[in-house]
């Protein structure tokens, strides 16, 4: 008994130290690791301030929100504003003109940069595989304005490029820009030719990083490069793509204003009116800026809905999900 007793109070003891140990432990590993943590806060306060902070505000869409009252002060409004967007005349284009933009540049979008990947990490030449690269990657850093610039000059009807090669083709010009069958797609290749390069990056570090004895065996049995494509490096860089997919569908939404609204005009507004351009115009240049926090939270919604849908999905059929 005597032995049993001893032995429960060194258990004891030993649990209490464990304990204490395991309180002290995350505060000895920031006090020794503390220039990393530093470098975190930075980033941690930009998060907090510019995207959970400003979450606060999202009050206004369900009040009939006055500068001079305030938040707090504006008079309750309820759902009024969901209303009148969901009774807008324009919500069935602007429902229409956003997801039929935004499902084009989601399927183009995100197949190009895994074909320009695969090919690249084909490519036996190192120089022109680096050209390659470059001249991919380098649209990517030309801003908004200067890319829809050059957009509209290469398309112009009377001194563009493409209309130039057209007529010695004795095609009579035709205004691209003003023809509203013509928007989504100029505005998703562009896209295209500005983003996948750049997209490409993240495929060619996760091909780089399988196993080259895969390669080794499949060269030894026979295997085209085809085949090595399909069993190989598909399945090998297949996490990476659920993961972009997942995010990507969470953005469906979330279609980019400043490039739609630069290469909008009243000839293909029929088109490019989508959402954010609405918001623009009704909410912020009316200064209705309930209404613009309302639609702002139902495309906020929707895309939590859709990436929640999207991550449950990916994680019952497969082994790769966001959490």
């Amino acid at each position: 008994m005597e032995f049993r007793e001893v032995n429960g109070n060194v258990i004891q003891r030993d649990l209490k130290s464990t304990i204490v140990r395991s309180k002290r432990s995350p505060w000895k590993k920031i006090k020794r690791h503390w220039q990393l943590y530093f470098l975190v806060i930075i980033p941690l306060l930009f998060l907090i301030t510019f995207k959970y902070v400003p979450m606060a505000g999202v009050i206004i869409a369900f009040k009939d929100y006055s500068v001079i009252k305030g938040i707090m002060g504006s008079e309750w409004a309820g759902l009024k504003y969901f209303k009148y967007f969901f009774e807008s005349p324009n919500f069935s284009l602007l429902i229409k003109n956003t997801l039929g933009l935004s499902l084009y540049g989601f399927v183009v979008g995100f197949i190009c940069p895994i074909i320009l990947a695969l090919a690249l990490n084909e490519v036996a030449s190192a120089r022109f595989k680096k050209l390659v690269q470059t001249v991919t990657y380098a649209p990517f850093f030309i801003s908004t304005v200067i890319m829809v610039s050059i957009i509209i000059l290469f398309l112009s009807p009377n001194a563009g490029l493409v209309n130039n090669i057209l007529g010695l083709l004795g095609i009579g010009p035709i205004n691209f820009m003003g023809n509203p069958a013509y928007f989504k797609s100029i505005y998703v290749w562009s896209d295209v030719w500005q983003s996948t390069g750049y997209s490409a990056i993240i495929y060619l570090a996760a091909l780089a990083g399988i196993d080259t004895s895969l390669y080794e065996a499949a060269r030894i049995d026979g295997a085209s490069r085809w085949q090595k494509i399909i069993n190989i490096d598909i399945p090998g860089i297949m996490p990476i793509i659920i993961v972009l997919l997942i995010l990507n569908i969470g953005n469906i939404m979330s279609l980019g204003f400043e490039k739609v609204y630069l290469m909008q005009n009243d000839l293909n507004a029929s088109s490019s009116e989508v959402i954010s351009t609405y918001v623009y115009k009704v909410g912020l240049l009316g200064a209705n800026f309930s209404f613009a926090a309302a639609v702002g939270l139902f495309n906020s919604i929707v895309n939590l809905i859709l990436i929640l849908s999207a991550n449950a999905i990916s994680k019952r059929f497969s082994s790769s999900s966001l959490w």
